[in-house]
């Protein structure tokens, strides 16, 4: 007789393109895995279980009245805000998430960005592919400026893991690393200088944004915070999309007052057609990739399962709505 939980993965796809193994998971609960799941499938695929894990997929008020069996929930990310915590709480569900396991891809992308629009590789490879260096009088050939790091200001703001790391890569360029943290954390952090927003704002040539989707930071980079920056610098964004109020990106980007901007996330995912970044000059856009390599994805798939583990021996951890 089979004991095991029952659990169903909702949205297993973007987590396990088919290059990893379930098989961990497998051998604590019994497993059912949709690569994706619609919103009016979740309560077929989901009335039995006992434990859900989800990516994307929200989980309301509304829909806990028809999953009666339901006792944990496991996200396969680090947000949450897709799932109506409280209402699980008063159910007695905890909800556990995965910290801290995208810390060096993120700050790996972040530097592709930087350096992307400073060495423009890409560019000049399709010139040289285009006959244009063939075509040049010279041994070399540039039609743009190129630029050191070394010495370069590296604002970050919001310094939790990946903001601490990306300003250690800062500091192995040569580059003097400054941050705003609003929650005043600054554990080992002896190579950076902590300053107010203002400060990161209009001192830096590169902005790297770190902090947390809240109503406090929704619409953060905005008209009035690009007017305060060089005119020369650059916005790195690895966090959430609506941080950025991107029309008013677009405009500075069209009209020359910002250089660059560099980002992962966007308000939609995936983005509208008429979405204003995507005819914007000097800017770099991935399709939230920032988390996703190989290495990563195996250690988001290892801390999930320790929380399934902790959940069934009774000690959940990592849980986000105590």
């Amino acid at each position: 007789m089979n004991n095991k939980l029952k659990a169903v993965i909702l949205d297993g796809y973007t987590e396990n393109p088919g290059d990893l193994s379930w098989e961990c998971i497998e051998k604590l609960v019994d497993l059912t895995v949709y690569p994706r799941t619609a919103p009016d499938k979740i309560i077929e695929r989901g009335k039995d279980a006992d434990i859900l894990i989800v990516n994307k997929v929200a989980i309301t008020r509304e829909l806990l009245k028809d999953l009666p069996n339901l006792k944990f929930v496991a996200t396969l990310a680090t947000g949450y805000n897709q799932l109506d915590c409280e209402a699980l709480k008063e159910r007695g569900i905890p909800v556990s998430n995965i910290p801290a396991y995208s810390t060096n891809a993120v700050a790996q992308m972040v530097f592709s960005y930087i350096l992307g629009f400073i060495n423009k590789v890409k560019e000049y490879t399709d010139d040289v592919k285009s006959g244009t260096w063939a075509d040049c009088l010279d041994f070399c050939y540039w039609n743009s400026p190129l630029y050191e790091l070394d010495g370069k200001t590296l604002g970050v703001i919001g310094f939790g893991k990946i903001g601490k790391r990306v300003c250690d890569i800062a500091t192995a360029f040569g580059m003097t690393p400054i941050a705003y943290t609003p929650s005043g954390k600054k554990d080992g952090a002896d190579n950076v200088t902590f300053t107010d927003l203002e400060t990161v704002i209009k001192t830096s040539d590169f902005i790297s944004v770190h902090c947390p989707l809240t109503p406090d930071t929704a619409g953060l980079i905005n008209k009035e915070f690009i007017s305060k920056m060089k005119s020369n610098a650059y916005i790195i964004n690895t966090a959430r999309g609506p941080v950025a109020n991107e029309a008013d990106v677009a405009e500075a980007l069209n009209n020359g007052t910002l250089a660059g901007y560099g980002t992962d996330v966007l308000s939609t995912e995936p983005p509208s057609p008429h979405n204003p970044l995507l005819s914007a000059p000097n800017v770099l856009i991935t399709p939230h990739i920032a988390w996703a390599a190989y290495e990563t994805r195996l250690r988001l798939l290892q801390i999930l399962e320790e929380n399934i583990k902790a959940y069934l021996n009774g000690n959940p951890i990592n849980v986000v709505n105590k």
